[in-house]
């Protein structure tokens, strides 16, 4: 039995993903230094809101209890867009999860979106209340506090993109691999992107010849549309062409 439970996913191209779930050690970890952060920050502006509560209430004492309103919205606000600008810049991390290795992705194994982000901030108050997500962690299977399962959402540890795996990669691989490198930044795709890449890679074999045709083109078609290419170099062949964005990739991490 492992120490991290696991969870097997299927994407949009139907190829299984596994990973690694981040348990709750990590996860409050995580979450501490994320409020260690965010705590610097509001009292920062606090500070700065301060002079400027004194300086109205100088000229428009009335106005005490809206001011004290807005700071009281100012705060929750900046608690709220904290985990959602960085999720979304970030690609579901924060300050404190990209520290601790950990990831927050969607239940297909997809980045997650903006919406999802803002739902698990919105509740992320509720789950802090008496540790209710703390319980929701710990006593589900799949790990999820209130606002994973709202949003539809699973925190995993970083896939390790150097994972010594046997793929057989054809000769013709190599050339196409340097230029993907040159005309993209393949750096880019997300550690999930890598994993469905290279279980496709590894169990195609195994599939169907309509199927290993069919996931493999809806895969190249996706992957091409996240580095920005139109067509695939070289004319080559939707396979050939993902075993030449795993080699480019494995090869920025070198």
């Amino acid at each position: 039995m492992g120490l991290f439970n696991r969870v097997n996913l299927e994407t949009p191209e139907s190829v299984e993903l596994e990973f690694n779930l981040a348990g709750i050690g990590n996860r409050a970890y995580a979450l501490c230094l994320d409020y260690l952060v965010l705590g610097i920050v509001v009292i920062v502006v606090l500070v700065v809101w301060a002079f400027a509560y004194i300086y109205i209430l100088d000229f428009l004492p009335e106005l005490g209890k809206w001011l004290l309103a807005v700071q009281i919205l100012m705060v929750f606000f900046f608690y709220t867009s904290y985990f959602v600008f960085f999720e979304t810049l970030w690609q579901g991390q924060t300050p404190g999860k990209r520290w601790t290795k950990i990831r927050v992705i969607s239940d297909d194994g997809t980045e997650v979106s903006l919406t999802q982000s803002l739902l698990r901030a919105l509740l992320r108050p509720i789950d802090d209340l008496f540790f209710i997500g703390s319980f929701l962690i710990v006593f589900s299977k799949s790990e999820k506090r209130l606002g994973d399962l709202v949003a539809g959402t699973l925190v995993v540890k970083e896939e390790n993109s150097k994972t010594n795996l046997q793929i057989a990669i054809a000769p013709e691989t190599q050339q196409l691999a340097e230029i993907i490198q040159q005309r993209t930044e393949v750096s880019q795709l997300l550690p999930e992107e890598f994993a469905t890449i290279r279980e496709y890679l590894q169990r195609r074999r195994d599939l169907t010849s309509v199927a290993r045709n069919s996931i493999g083109y809806k895969l190249a078609d996706r992957v091409m549309k996240l580095l920005g290419l139109e067509t695939i170099p070289n004319q080559a062949t939707p396979e050939l062409f993902l075993e030449a964005v795993y080699l480019a990739y494995q090869r920025t991490w070198e």
